[in-house]
């Protein structure tokens, strides 16, 4: 399956790099959520975090800070938000891991402000559900 991240660390399709190492690379999205929207991607490919080797996915979190930190300095963001999506339904556009970095200014709406309304007994049930699938893992 051809992947748009793999042509671009392979350099057969451009983007806007603002970071490379040996293990990772990180780009300026195509269609920014916000002005600075970056990404963080792993060089070996990966659909899913979960697919990943626990070492690789801390070696992609480590450099987040670094990115991040430039982008709000070039940008003069207010602050901002961290996601990684897994699956179509989760909203991965391309099947490939990585970690958005999305600046947030004060001027534009947050667009996380609708939140589910759930009882303890239906937490408290989930949670022990949780943690019997961790322990077994």
């Amino acid at each position: 399956m051809a992947c748009i991240f793999c042509d671009i660390i392979e350099g057969r399709k451009k983007a806007h790099v603002i970071y490379e190492d040996r293990t990772h690379i990180a780009i300026m999205d195509r269609y920014p959520i916000q002005l600075g929207h970056s990404l963080v991607i792993p060089r070996e490919h990966h659909e899913k975090i979960i697919d990943m080797p626990t070492d690789g996915v801390s070696s992609l979190f480590a450099k987040v800070p670094l990115v991040a930190r430039a982008v709000l300095q070039a940008t003069g963001a207010d602050g901002f938000n961290i996601g990684q999506n897994n699956g179509r339904v989760a909203n991965q556009i391309i099947p490939h891991v990585h970690v958005h970095i999305i600046p947030r200014y004060e001027k534009t709406i947050n667009p996380w402000k609708r939140r589910m309304i759930v009882t303890d007994q239906e937490l408290a049930e989930l949670s022990n559900k949780i943690k019997s699938f961790i322990k077994s893992s």
